[in-house]
């Protein structure tokens, strides 16, 4: 009788640890039972052939500092665009931001896009194409001491200002990269000196799209959900347009009349939307995708900058259409 009582308990302790493991998988390994949502309408397969009146295309990419072979699909995906540049959502060494993964995880890559390159993967470009905002995969490598930080993403690059955040005019698209990671010196909140560096920067712009970009995303339905301490005022400030990461997926929302884009799927990993019901009354999610990897393009034309998100295969999965006033 012990012995039979014995083995019932083994039994259900077996149960119980299996349910425990699939509870896991399910929330944590997309791939195991993928939740995903489409955008309305057709999927369209095709290469991203430049668009009618295109005056400058870039690609937005994030959470793809990775060896993987996804890692390396996105890339190619990029790369067949042959985009003027590139910018970065964050999380752009994985895991922990170390000197001796950082060529092996971009510069595979992107190494056409990097000025003043020195790694293994080719002879850079001429004038720096790439532009990366930092990831807390990045800037865990970093030591910062008072205002000043130093490290391996640091090294890396060459970018302006004090790299951690920083603009560039590229004409008619003026970029704006933020640190929203904790442990930036100069702070991640919308009265911090970094913000208060934004919201001067973004006044004296005069370009026809002002881009602001950074890593943990303000608003999400996805794993991690909202960063609500980056809801900065982006869109009173002047932003057209705001980027970020963190969530391995796909999700365009509208804050406010405002397009925000979170582009994470650039090859780590996939993560589930599991915050569908978390969004304030201001955000609303317009579309979500992550089934597969991929990459945003974005085309300035003389009225217009078009968003095209694809995933590795070439499928068009979801396109938005911002007006602007830009010049012929």
């Amino acid at each position: 009788m012990q012995r039979d009582r014995l083995r019932l308990r083994i039994r259900i302790t077996v149960a119980a640890l299996l349910i425990v493991v699939a509870l896991l998988a399910w929330r944590y390994f997309p791939l195991a039972a993928p939740r995903l949502q489409w955008p309305r309408g057709e999927l369209t397969i095709g290469p991203a052939e430049p668009l009618p009146g295109a005056r400058l295309r870039f690609a937005v990419i994030g959470d793809y500092g990775h060896t993987s072979a996804n890692a390396a699909r996105v890339a190619a995906l990029v790369g067949g665009w042959n985009p003027d540049f590139v910018l970065t959502t964050g999380d752009n060494n994985y895991p922990a931001g170390a000197a001796e993964t950082i060529d092996e995880n971009i510069g595979r890559g992107y190494s056409p896009f990097i000025g003043d390159y020195s790694g293994d993967y080719g002879g850079g470009s001429a004038t720096n194409r790439f532009w990366p905002s930092l990831g807390n995969h990045d800037f865990v490598g970093l030591t910062c001491d008072g205002v000043t930080c130093r490290g391996p993403y640091l090294d890396y690059f060459t970018l302006p200002g004090n790299e951690r955040y920083y603009d560039v005019d590229l004409g008619p698209v003026h970029l704006f990269a933020v640190n929203s990671v904790p442990g930036e010196p100069d702070g991640v909140t919308a009265d911090s000196p970094q913000a208060t560096w934004l919201r001067d920067a973004l006044a004296a712009s005069d370009a026809c799209f002002d881009v602001v970009y950074f890593h943990h995303a303000p608003y999400s339905t996805g794993r991690h959900g909202s960063t609500a301490t980056m809801r900065w005022p982006f869109a009173a400030w002047g932003a057209d347009v705001v980027f970020s990461g963190h969530e391995h997926s796909y999700e365009r929302l509208d804050v406010s009349g405002t397009p925000y884009f979170v582009v994470g799927a650039g090859g780590r990993s996939l993560y589930r939307f599991l915050h569908l019901d978390d969004l304030p009354p201001e955000a609303t999610s317009q579309a979500r995708y992550n089934r597969d990897y991929g990459a945003l393009l974005m085309t300035v034309t003389g009225e217009w900058l078009v968003a095209e998100y694809y995933n590795v295969w070439g499928e068009l999965i979801d396109e938005y259409l911002m007006p602007g006033e830009c010049a012929a």
